[in-house]
C-alpha cells in the first residue's frame, strides 16, 4: 500500500482528504490564522492539511490549503443553521468504509495517518464537512438538480445513441451460489469444487431446479434473489447474462469464497436506464451539483466573518 494510493482513495471518496485538526503542534504551531465566524483555524490546521498534500505529492499554496479550510467552516455553520449534522456513529461508518476500500481496519488507517503525522480527527472532520455540504445542496437544491429525459436523450443523439447496445436494458433476477472452499485449502481442493460445480450446473435448467440442488449439498449456499438492470452491472457480468440462457447458470469462478456461479431466473426488457443512460444522467448530476456547489459556497462564504490574524 503506496501513500500515493491511500490519498488517490480517499481522494475518490471524498473529493480530497482532510479537515481541521489541532491539539499536538508546538505552542506556535497552535497559534490562530484566521477566524471564521469566531471559529478559529490554527497554523497547526494549516499544517495538517499541508501535510496530507505532500502525501499525495500535490502542489499547494498555504492560501489555497487556508481556503479549503475556511470553506469547511462556513459549510458547517451553514449545515447548523438548517439542522444537518452528521452523528458520530455516521462519521465512524464513512471513515471505516473508506478503510475497507483499502482493505484496511480503522485502526490500520489511524495507524497509517499517524505515521506521517497526520491526526485522524482531520480527516473525520473533512467527511463531516462533506456529508453536510452534500446533504444541504441535494436536499435545497434537489429540483433544480433533477436531470431530464430530454436532456439525456439530447447527449444520447450527439453521441450516436440509436444503437440498440445504447437504447436496449434488462432486468435480470439472478440466484448467487457458493461452493464454499475453505481458506488456507490447496489448489486440488478448489479444483475439485470447480469440477464438482461443473457437474451441478449441467443438471440446473431452472431456478427451481438450483435451489433444489443447492440447499441439499453440504458446505454449498445459493442466496436469496438479486434483482439487477443492465445499467447496474459492469459490460463483462452484463454480456455473460446475455449469453446465458434463461434457467441455467454462469460457468463457475473461484473467489476468496470458493466456487461461484449465478443462476439466471428471469431476463427481460427494462424501460430503466441503460447503462449508456445511466453514465450519462450521472455526469449531467454531477455538473448541476458542482455548479451549484460553487454557487452556494460562494454565497454562504461571502456572508462570513473572515477575519485574518
Amino acid at each position: 500500500m503506496t501513500t500515493k494510493f491511500l490519498f488517490r482513495i480517499l481522494g475518490l471518496a471524498l473529493f480530497c482528504a482532510v479537515a481541521v485538526g489541532g491539539g499536538l503542534g508546538v505552542a506556535t504551531a497552535q497559534s490562530v490564522a484566521v477566524m471564521v465566524n469566531g471559529e478559529p483555524i490554527t497554523n497547526f490546521d494549516i499544517e495538517q492539511r499541508s501535510k496530507l498534500d505532500r502525501l499525495s505529492r500535490a502542489s499547494r499554496t498555504r492560501q489555497q490549503v487556508l481556503d479549503e479550510l475556511i470553506d469547511e467552516k462556513v459549510k458547517i455553520r451553514e449545515g447548523k443553521k438548517y439542522g444537518v449534522s452528521p452523528s458520530d456513529s455516521d462519521i465512524e461508518s464513512s471513515f471505516s468504509t473508506m478503510s475497507s476500500r483499502m482493505r484496511m481496519s480503522p485502526d490500520q488507517m489511524t495507524k497509517m495517518l499517524s505515521a506521517q503525522g497526520i491526526r485522524p480527527e482531520t480527516l473525520k472532520s473533512k467527511i463531516k464537512a462533506e456529508m453536510v455540504w452534500a446533504s444541504l445542496v441535494r436536499g435545497r437544491f434537489k429540483d433544480s438538480l433533477l436531470v431530464g429525459e430530454k436532456d439525456i436523450q439530447a447527449q444520447l443523439g450527439a453521441k450516436g445513441g440509436d444503437e440498440p447496445a445504447t437504447t436496449e436494458s434488462f432486468e435480470y433476477q439472478l440466484r448467487p451460489v457458493v461452493l464454499i472452499v475453505s481458506r488456507g485449502s490447496d489448489a486440488s481442493a478448489l479444483e475439485a469444487r470447480r469440477k464438482e460445480a461443473e457437474s451441478l450446473r449441467s443438471r440446473v435448467q431452472s431456478c427451481a431446479d438450483a435451489d433444489r440442488i443447492f440447499k441439499a449439498l453440504p458446505n454449498t449456499a445459493i442466496r436469496s434473489t438479486v434483482v439487477k438492470t443492465s445499467a447496474d452491472l459492469p459490460q463483462a457480468l452484463r454480456e455473460i447474462l446475455d449469453k446465458t440462457p434463461v434457467g441455467q447458470m454462469t460457468a463457475p469462478e473461484a473467489t476468496k469464497q470458493g466456487i461461484e456461479m449465478v443462476a439466471l431466473c428471469s431476463r427481460k426488457p427494462t424501460t430503466a436506464d441503460t447503462p449508456k443512460k445511466r453514465e450519462i444522467r450521472e455526469k449531467l448530476f454531477a455538473e448541476k451539483f458542482q455548479a451549484k456547489s460553487k454557487e452556494y459556497l460562494r454565497e454562504v462564504r461571502n456572508a462570513a466573518m473572515i477575519e485574518v490574524r
